[in-house]
């Protein structure tokens, strides 16, 4: 179980402790996935560097980013999806922490509901690991954006993603991957497992045929 804190700098040590248990899981191959903490009261926010081995990520890895997007310190250069970080927290005032990662079933989840704009996940005990949830028979609706190389306007969908499904705890890149969050590390990493499991679910039963 992940520790809550509100220290930044072990908050930091925290985030990266989870990036390399994602790859573990297999969760951020080839270096891809991002994440982030944020100072809430400073809006501070530390974000992982590109290209960097998930594996071996430690506080070095992390750049300290402003509320403009303009990187005060650390090496490296930011993700070109640092802008969805900061998208995510100006919709989530309470975000804490941020995490993004590249898996099999919601890249082909995603794929699959592409058309729809957003996957329906409802029935499942699991739902529970969601903050504020509290009954199986919850409906937990995650929007699907189009994936796209335009990070601007990707950034300005992701907004208005998140106005229309102001109860979900993750959205979706289709055919890339999921942004969920927490009020802590820990809370978005329980997130993180519970949408997961979803997927894979939800995936394995579309993929069987079951309706």
């Amino acid at each position: 179980m992940v520790p809550d804190t509100d220290s930044l700098s072990v908050a930091a040590e925290l985030l990266c402790a989870t990036a390399r248990w994602c790859y573990t899981q297999g969760w951020v191959p080839a270096t891809s996935g991002n994440f982030s903490v944020r100072d809430r009261e400073t809006g501070r926010m530390l974000v992982t560097a590109s290209g960097l081995d998930k594996g071996v990520l430690t506080r070095e890895g992390l750049l300290e980013i402003d509320s403009e997007g303009h990187v005060v310190s650390g090496a490296g250069r930011p993700s070109a999806e640092t802008g969805l970080h900061l998208a995510l927290y100006n919709s989530w005032p309470e975000a804490r922490a941020i995490l993004h990662v590249h898996t099999v079933w919601n890249t082909l989840v995603s794929g699959i509901h592409a058309n729809a704009g957003q996957v329906a996940l409802t029935g499942y005990e699991l739902l529970k690991g969601l903050s504020g949830v509290v009954t199986h028979e919850h409906v937990e609706r995650v929007p699907i954006l189009r994936n796209s190389q335009n990070y601007a306007e990707l950034t300005a969908q992701l907004a208005d993603a998140l106005e229309q499904f102001p109860r979900t705890h993750g959205v979706l890149l289709s055919r890339h991957g999921l942004y969920t969050w927490g009020e802590s590390v820990a809370d978005a990493r329980r997130h993180l497992e519970a949408l997961e499991f979803l997927f894979e679910v939800e995936g394995r039963r579309v993929l069987g045929g079951q309706a």
